[in-house]
């Protein structure tokens, strides 16, 4: 199986499955002499672990990482980094009974017609889980970033009918205790909580949408045609499990609006440097970044396994069936999606400084 690395400097591959040993990522070109704990590691899986409130999975997995390899005396040594988090609270008796019955809405059908030998004990490597090594080689790439004093932060726009009021994205910080949805607006995170336990109680799940923002990128990341910032960022986005649409700056809002209304007029700012008056690019012109901050949105759908009888096949007997999942799911994945988005943007600009020339490859 390939397609399991992104980057051409700044690579990572991820490994692991959701009932399997262990999950994690190596990341290699990753410069030496950048400080570097566990604990700047685990800050950011702690966003995205489960159980930690009601409108998120009972699988309680405490995610802790260990970092095997790359370190030395606190700092990168410029060699691969290895960390890894094993898997300690999953239980794969309620999939046993699903094997050779494809879930709608999952990848079981696709996966088994293509492999044939497909782990299907919680979506094995097709897991929302497997976004632990995401989240590794995000948190990594968020230190490249703050050389440069990048910001990478992810926030829930919408969640089904509700929809988040604009916010000013440099107030856009969260207390996942008192803010489990991740969302910028108070009276719509409310909203969006009720509706959320709404469908949840009804054995059913919601989708929305997640923006991501990357606060002071220089001019210059991205390269022309094929490896255009926004289409590295579109890539990377979409390789993220129940993602099905990305849009960068005003996306299709655009094919609604004149040229006038899209162009960004140029303008000098206070300390003589050329910014857009407007940013309907999302910070992305020709695809090269031009120094606004980059807007990303994904659309995320809900998440397929519900506790509603569906109907499928039995792949064995070839015969259409009815089933229904049981086991710990979100009814909605948007505000653990927010962490994987952020580790995603970072790990492509990461990628982009490094060939740009704007972070040295070898050490800083």
């Amino acid at each position: 199986m390939s397609g399991n690395t992104i980057g051409k400097m700044f690579k990572v591959t991820t490994f692991g499955s959701s009932h399997g040993e262990a999950l994690g990522a190596v990341i290699d070109g990753c410069p030496a002499g950048i400080k570097l704990s566990v604990e700047d590691i685990q800050k950011e899986l702690d966003k995205r672990r489960p159980g930690k409130s009601k409108i998120t999975t009972l699988r309680d997995e405490k995610d802790q990482v260990q970092i095997l390899s790359g370190i030395f005396q606190g700092k990168t040594d410029g060699t691969p980094i290895t960390a890894v988090v094993y898997n300690r609270e999953f239980d794969s008796s309620t999939y046993e009974a699903l094997k050779n019955t494809p879930r709608p809405g999952h990848g079981d059908y696709t996966w088994k017609t293509k492999y044939s030998n497909y782990d299907y004990r919680g979506g094995g490597r097709g897991s929302g889980r497997v976004t632990i090594g995401h989240v590794i080689g995000g948190a990594i790439a968020k230190k490249l970033l703050e050389i440069l004093e990048i910001k990478v932060v992810s926030h829930v726009t919408q969640v089904g009918h509700v929809i988040a009021d604009k916010v000013d994205v440099n107030q856009i910080e969260f207390n996942i205790e008192d803010n489990p949805i991740r969302c910028a607006d108070p009276q719509a995170a409310r909203e969006m909580e009720e509706l959320i336990l709404e469908v949840k109680s009804k054995g059913d799940s919601i989708g929305g949408v997640v923006e991501t923002l990357v606060l002071n990128p220089p001019v210059g990341l991205g390269e022309p045609v094929f490896d255009k910032l926004d289409a590295d960022l579109a890539k990377v986005m979409m390789a993220i499990g129940s993602v099905k649409g990305v849009e960068i700056g005003a996306g299709f809002e655009v094919a609604h609006l004149t040229g006038h209304q899209t162009n960004d007029e140029y303008q000098y700012t206070m300390e003589g440097e050329i910014r857009t008056i407007t940013n309907q690019s999302g910070g992305i012109l020709g695809g090269i970044s031009n120094g606004m901050p980059i807007v990303v949105r994904i659309a995320v759908k809900p998440t397929p396994s519900i506790s509603h009888v569906q109907k499928t096949v039995n792949i064995n007997s070839m015969e259409d069936v009815e089933i229904e999942i049981r086991g710990r799911h979100d009814p909605c994945i948007c505000p653990r999606v927010t962490a994987v988005a952020e580790a995603s943007a970072a790990m492509v600009v990461a990628d982009h400084l490094l060939r740009s020339g704007f972070i040295h490859p070898s050490k800083m």
